[in-house]
């Protein structure tokens, strides 16, 4: 069974800089598409970004587009986000998973503070 924690959250100022990781035990599937996706307080789950588990293919929400990288490692079975020039809007809790339904469970996420 898949398994996923998120780490590397934390509070910054506007225009810094996080980056999240995310470790996934089990054994994805190769066709997998992996994603991170946030939450803020009385929001929606909303997609940020999205990268194939296997091969480089990567797509972003726009709001994201240009400050945002997804990445990962699948050989360590590690998904990334490197996020930039970070904004108060970016403030939410982060979670990563399969990019659409069947989830794996949910693991705890991480929050992002951005301060203005």
């Amino acid at each position: 069974q898949v398994q996923l924690v998120e780490s590397g959250g934390g509070s910054v100022q506007a225009g810094g800089s996080l980056r999240l990781s995310c470790a996934v035990s089990g054994r994805p599937a190769s066709n997998y598409v992996m994603a991170w996706f946030r939450q803020a307080p009385g929001k929606e789950r909303e997609f940020v970004a999205g990268i194939r588990w296997i091969g480089e293919s990567s797509l972003y929400a726009d709001s994201v587009k240009g400050r945002f990288t997804i990445s990962k490692d699948s050989t360590a079975s590690t998904l990334y986000l490197q996020m930039n020039d970070l904004k108060p809007a970016d403030t939410a809790v982060y979670y990563c998973n399969k990019v659409s339904a069947p989830f794996v469970p949910w693991g705890q996420g991480a929050q992002v503070t951005v301060s203005s």
